[in-house]
């Protein structure tokens, strides 16, 4: 029994971390259970600027440009949805003022392109760092509870954003003149890439211009979003006194794909691709959140209650194993919402809570299979193993044709669907692992005791002469020829082999 206790020990450690994690790391809750305001906004073509289709990577954009204008507004927690071709689904849990929300994103992102004052060459890689160590120290405090320490980074990291702001200046050259930012590979190998910068005629002057001046000063050019500084490259000396000519340049450096793709992406989110129309906004109160919350507590703790009640009823002290399988797989299904940041929404719950019944379906094909064993004569140790051994295959199958659905709906899916999908997908997974695991471990442990070894604790009349008897677990003394052979052939008794 060494390994089945190394399994329930190691099976007790994740227990206790999935509690520290729901302490420390509670699930998020959607719009529709903390309440606030949900914006749809409807892409619009613009033939005047040769946009006449809405294409994924305009709609990309447009998010992207989205999400800087709700970071704007101190909004935690915000989330911004694809839905279908051309439109955005914007949800702001605990705004009260839709309003206000409406004409921020309305706005546009302010980029601009600024060179660097004379001698502050030495002064921008200290600043740089300096706002660096803020930003690291931001995201340590992240979920920190000491406001003192969060008053202080925050304090910081916006005095650097400042500092850096005054050793630039503005050239003329915005993010309207820009016509395209794209990551490019520079031919120097697979994690050599480049950002390609193409502006319109005017902005094409005001960049020659620009580059003339500052290129081989050992200054930088820099790139500020909303007056924050997202890039500062450097110009060669070959174009010092000529600049950077055709309105076409690109950014090199340390770049690799995913970095590379981020700031074109950000160059690109200077102004939103195209005109949005807010068809729809929409309020949520949190009285109404929080009754949905209260609702969704006392459904799902009735149907844990009335899962657990007919188990024990039905299976005796299998129906024990399992109640204590599905409290753990409910405890560590909860857990990784948190770590995995799902947003929970009411139809997300009510994947939850689905994902409960899945749970104890392979318990009970488990157990099902467990008692054909003992009804064919064999001991209780082999009914167990060959109960689990042979339940595997249709555990899996049922398992396995559930996640495809769910990856179905996820990828198909948008909002509300993909919430269901995760956390129904999340509790399949979770349900497999204490099925196979800790169902399997505690049986194992239980039968090791004689105490347990009565055919009635298994739903099962007593077998034998007598009414007394027990189910023998002793499979390690029993020939396992012999044992071979009750398998293949037909067993007349109707006693369990003690």
């Amino acid at each position: 029994m060494g390994k089945q206790s190394r399994l329930l020990a190691f099976v007790l450690a994740i227990l206790i971390g999935a509690v520290y994690l729901i302490v420390s790391h509670p699930p998020k809750l959607g719009l529709d259970l903390r309440g606030g305001a949900q914006l749809t906004l409807q892409a619009k073509i613009n033939p005047e600027q040769g946009i006449n289709e809405i294409t994924p990577r305009i709609m990309e954009t447009a998010k992207f440009v989205v999400e800087q204008r709700i970071n704007g507004l101190g909004v935690s927690e915000a989330t911004i949805l694809l839905a279908g071709n051309d439109q955005l689904i914007v949800q702001l849990p605990g705004v009260n003022d839709p309003a206000q929300a409406e004409r921020v994103i309305g706005t546009t992102a302010q980029l601009d392109f600024r060179k660097q004052k004379k001698g502050t060459e030495s002064e921008l890689r200290a600043r740089l760092q300096i706002q660096q160590a803020a930003t690291i120290q931001r995201e340590v405090l992240k979920n920190s509870t000491d406001q003192k320490a969060i008053a202080e980074n925050e304090a910081a990291y916006k005095k650097s954003i400042e500092d850096l702001k005054g050793i630039f200046e503005r050239t003329g050259l915005t993010g309207n003149m820009l016509k395209d930012a794209v990551a490019s590979p520079t031919g120097n190998g697979p994690d050599s890439w480049q950002v390609a910068l193409t502006f319109d005629d005017k902005g094409g002057d005001l960049f020659a211009k620009t580059t003339s001046e500052i290129g081989g000063t050992g200054r930088a050019l820099g790139i500020f979003l909303d007056d924050k500084l997202i890039s500062s490259p450097s110009v060669g000396p070959e174009f010092q006194g000529k600049g950077i000519t055709g309105g076409r340049a690109v950014i090199t450096g340390n770049f690799n794909l995913d970095t590379a793709t981020e700031l074109a992406l950000q160059l690109r989110a200077g102004a939103l691709p195209v005109p949005v129309e807010i068809v729809e906004n929409r309020t949520v109160g949190a009285t109404l959140g929080a009754d949905s919350i209260l609702s969704s507590i006392y459904a799902g703790v009735a149907g844990l209650l009335l899962v657990l009640i007919f188990m024990v009823l039905y299976y005796r002290i299998l129906g024990v194993v399992a109640d204590i399988a599905l409290i753990t797989y409910a405890i560590i299904t909860f857990s990784l919402f948190g770590v995995l940041g799902v947003v929970l929404t009411l139809p997300g719950i009510a994947g939850f809570i689905l994902s409960i019944g899945m749970a104890v379906d392979a318990n009970v094909l488990i157990f099902e299979r467990t008692k054909e064993e003992l009804k064919a004569g064999r001991t209780l140790y082999k009914s167990v193993e060959a109960g689990f051994y042979r339940a595997w295959s249709s555990i899996l199958d049922s398992n396995v044709t559930t996640l495809i659905a769910c990856g179905a709906l996820f990828w198909l899916g948008s909002g509300f669907v993909k919430g269901f999908a995760v956390t129904l997908g999340v509790g399949v997974l979770t349900s497999m692992f204490t099925a196979i695991t800790l169902s399997r471990s505690l049986m194992l442990a239980m039968i090791s005791n004689p105490i347990f070894r009565k055919p009635e604790y298994y739903g099962m009349k007593a077998f034998g002469k007598t009414s007394t008897t027990t189910i023998d677990v002793d499979a390690k003394t029993e020939d396992e020829s012999s044992d071979r052979k009750n398998d293949n052939k037909k067993d007349n008794t109707s006693g369990a082999v003690l």
